[in-house]
């Protein structure tokens, strides 16, 4: 007999172009969570937009490399805010003939691109250092402390700004603006030690401290991109739990192989899979119970299953066990 395929969602970027699709929770919600996230993203965006220009004549009125990094960081940070958002917006266009499942891939993508920012970055930063490591300037020690005072201030109403971020997007968005946060928090003491002691050599060390820190946050943005582009399994997912979870608790189900877990954004799950049922059980609605039960417990986004039963499997392994 012809194999039989049923998809099953809560959400999907192309619902208008396959309204046969099962979903389990309303558009409103997560409608509702796209517009949060955007709004976050966007007072984000308005307090390190303004504090960037602030960053930047603070720190060349004082000789900082300390401050001049951190104001390259905060408009690295303010363009990957304003390519988040960008993201997100063409996230909601529909699914088109050449992108069957929308656009929601942006956003991992502008993760991935936001990530090689921070490593650019980096690399600018360290250079400067080291070349000031050579030739120790004068640094103004006061303008230096009260400059990082203020933009610790401006990073710390950014990351209040983005608490609750959920989407890929948004968590990078957060590693930006700690790692800024921890910019200003190092130029601080820079700034007491050169006031204090008058070691002007602070400045460019903590500078190469912060770019360790930038480094650290960058790679692991791009890692994290990267494996969903590529649909690895999402993080903390165990593919051995989906048989574990089916097997005895589906009614008619045999046995499931073909199993592939990947995500579209980062956040939820998808999975495909081919079922073993047995002869009969088609009735019993089974791919939508896999469906509901994967949902339920393993927090699975989107389910699509190919039944087979016993004598027309393709592979040994999807007969029932003897």
């Amino acid at each position: 007999m012809p194999h039989s395929h049923e998809h099953h969602g809560d959400h999907h970027a192309d619902h208008d172009a396959h309204p046969g699709h099962e979903h389990g929770h309303g558009h409103g919600a997560h409608g509702h969570g796209r517009d949060a996230g955007e709004r976050r993203l966007l007072i984000a965006l308005v307090i390190l937009g303004s504090f960037t220009v602030v960053e930047a004549v603070g720190g060349y009125l004082a000789n900082s490399i300390a401050l001049l990094a951190e104001a390259a960081h905060m408009l690295a940070d303010s363009a990957s805010l304003v390519l988040a958002l960008v993201a997100i917006r063409w996230g909601r266009r529909p699914a088109d003939e050449r992108r069957t499942y929308g656009h929601r891939r942006y956003q991992p993508l502008a993760a991935f691109m936001n990530g090689q920012a921070l490593l650019l970055l980096t690399i600018g930063v360290v250079y400067e250092a080291s070349r000031r490591l050579m030739h120790l300037p004068h640094v103004d020690g006061r303008w230096m402390l009260a400059i990082a005072l203020v933009g610790g201030l401006a990073n710390l109403a950014a990351l209040v700004a983005l608490s609750g971020a959920r989407s890929l997007n948004e968590r990078g968005a957060r590693a930006h603006v700690l790692s800024d946060l921890v910019g200003s928090g190092a130029a601080s003491v820079a700034a007491l030690l050169i006031l204090i002691k008058g070691w002007t050599v602070v400045d460019p060390l903590l500078s190469l401290l912060v770019s360790a820190l930038i480094l650290r946050s960058a790679w692991a943005l791009i890692r994290e991109s990267a494996d969903v582009l590529l649909q690895t399994v999402p993080p903390g997912f165990d593919v051995k739990h989906i048989e574990a979870e089916l097997i005895g608790h589906v009614p008619g189900l045999l046995e499931v192989h073909h199993i592939h877990v990947w995500s579209m954004t980062g956040e939820r799950p998808t999975i495909t899979l081919h079922a073993c049922v047995a002869p009969g059980a088609r009735g019993y609605g089974v791919p939508k119970l896999i469906h509901e039960r994967l949902r339920e417990r393993l927090h699975v986004e989107d389910t699509t299953v190919q039944i087979e039963e016993p004598d027309s499997c393709e592979t040994p392994a999807c007969g029932p066990a003897h």
